[in-house]
C-alpha cells in the first residue's frame, strides 16, 4: 500500500465551496478526515485540487477503443486517466446484435475488475434521420426483448442505453429500462416535443450529447431540445470542445438547466490523446484532421478528440463558467448519475482518493486515483 500523503496549500473545491490554503488527506485508497503520523507532505500551493473527473460517455482513446480487445479497452482507460478521467463508462457504438453481445461481456469482465465503471450502449436503436456515426444498415427498431439481450449480455454492469424513444418500442423500452435500473437516454433521436416530454415521463433521465444528433431548437416546434432543458428529473451531457456546440449553445444549457443537471462527457473516440489519422469507429472509417473526427463517408462529426481536463479548462477560460460548477458538472454529476456518489465524484473522507491537481492556469499537473499517482506531479 502506497504510503499516507497530505496535499496542503491548494485551493481546494469540495461540495461546500472552495477552501483556500486547504487540505487533502490520503491514507490508503481513501480521503481521511485526519492524517497518520507517519504521512507525507507534498505542498502544492499555487494550484487547484478537485475531485478525479467521472466519464459516461466515451468510445475510446489512446489510439484504441472500448469496441476491441480487453487488451484496447485498458489502453483507452489508461489513455484518458491521464487526463483526469478516474472513473469511465465505456460505450459502444452500433454493429450487429451478436456483436455487441460479445462486446458486452468482454466489458463486464474489465467493470468487475474495476477498471471501468460499466457500459452505455449508444445504438444501434436509434432513428436512421439522426444516426450521426453509426452504421444505418445495422440500426433496429428498440424492442424490449431485443434491448434486454443486450442489457442482460452485460451481467448487472449495463449503466446507459442510448434511444431513438419515438421508435416503434421505445417507450415500452425505456420503462423496462428503469425498472431494471439502466439509464434511459434520449439521443440520436427525430422526436418531437410531446413525444419527448412522454418519454421522460416514461423514465428516460438523461440527454445523450444535448443539441447534437436531434432536431435543433425551434420558436413552432421546440422538439427534444426544450423539452429536455425544462424537465428538472433530466441531466443533459454537452460536448465542450469547441467543436459540437457553439459557446452560446454552452450558455443556454447551463442557464436553463442549472449546474446541477450538466454533466461534461467527451464522447471520444480512439484518436483522443493520440494525434490526427485514420481510424475506426465501430465498422466505420474515421479521419481526424486537426483534432476533428469525421467520417470518411459522408463527412459527419464522428465523436471527439477531447480528454475531460481540456473540456475543464475550457469551460472556466473560455467559457468563464464558476469552478464550482464545472467541478459538479464534470464529477459529482455525472457520479450521482452512475449511483456511485458514495465513493467518487467530490473530495470527502471516507471516498476514493480520486483527484486531479491543476496549476493556476488550470493546465493538468497530477493525477490520483485510488491514493496511486497516475501522473506524478513530482515527476512533472
Amino acid at each position: 500500500m502506497a504510503p499516507s500523503k497530505v496535499l496542503t496549500g491548494a485551493r481546494v473545491v469540495l461540495p461546500t465551496g472552495i477552501a483556500d490554503g486547504g487540505r487533502v488527506i490520503v491514507d490508503g485508497t481513501r480521503i481521511a478526515d485526519r492524517a497518520p503520523a507517519d504521512a507525507e507532505t507534498l505542498d502544492v500551493t499555487g494550484h487547484w485540487l478537485v475531485p478525479g473527473f467521472v466519464d459516461i460517455h466515451n468510445h475510446g482513446g489512446g489510439g484504441a477503443s472500448f469496441s476491441g480487445s480487453a487488451e484496447d479497452s485498458l489502453t483507452a482507460v489508461h489513455a484518458h486517466r491521464r487526463h483526469g478521467t478516474t472513473t469511465v463508462v465505456a460505450s459502444t457504438v452500433t454493429d450487429d446484435m451478436g456483436v455487441l453481445a460479445k462486446q458486452a461481456g468482454l466489458l463486464s469482465e474489465l467493470a468487475e475488475q474495476g477498471e471501468i465503471a460499466g457500459i452505455h450502449f449508444e445504438g444501434p436503436f436509434i432513428s436512421p434521420c439522426r444516426k450521426g456515426a453509426h452504421s444505418e444498415a445495422l440500426l433496429r427498431h428498440p424492442d424490449p426483448a431485443e434491448v434486454r439481450k443486450l442489457i442482460d449480455a452485460a451481467r448487472g454492469h449495463a449503466k446507459m442505453v442510448t434511444l431513438a424513444t419515438e421508435l416503434p418500442g421505445g417507450i415500452d423500452s425505456v420503462r423496462m429500462l428503469a425498472e431494471h435500473g439502466v439509464i434511459a437516454a434520449i439521443g440520436h433521436t427525430d422526436a418531437g416535443y410531446e413525444q419527448t416530454v412522454e418519454a421522460i415521463d416514461a423514465g428516460a433521465t438523461v440527454a445523450t450529447h444535448l443539441f447534437n444528433a436531434m432536431p435543433t431548437l425551434g420558436h413552432r416546434a421546440p422538439g427534444p431540445i426544450a423539452a429536455l432543458l425544462e424537465d428538472e428529473r433530466v441531466t443533459v451531457e454537452l460536448i465542450n470542445d469547441g467543436v459540437h456546440l457553439h459557446p452560446a449553445a454552452l450558455e443556454l444549457a447551463f442557464h436553463h438547466a442549472g449546474a446541477a443537471r450538466v454533466a461534461f462527457i467527451t464522447d471520444a473516440m480512439d484518436a483522443a490523446g493520440s494525434g490526427d489519422g485514420r481510424y475506426m469507429l465501430g465498422p466505420l472509417e474515421v479521419e481526424v484532421a486537426d483534432g476533428v473526427a469525421r467520417l470518411v463517408e459522408g463527412g459527419s462529426i464522428a465523436g471527439s478528440t477531447l480528454t475531460l481536463d481540456r473540456a475543464f479548462r475550457r469551460a472556466v477560460t473560455v467559457d468563464r463558467l464558476p469552478v464550482e460548477d464545472v467541478v459538479r458538472a464534470l464529477s459529482a454529476n455525472p457520479a450521482r448519475l452512475l449511483g456511485m456518489d458514495d465513493r467518487v465524484g467530490s473530495l470527502e473522507p471516507g471516498k476514493d482518493a480520486d483527484l486531479v491537481l491543476l496549476d493556476e492556469d488550470f493546465t493538468l499537473k497530477g493525477v490520483m486515483r485510488r491514493g496511486e499517482w497516475v501522473v506524478d506531479p513530482r515527476l512533472g
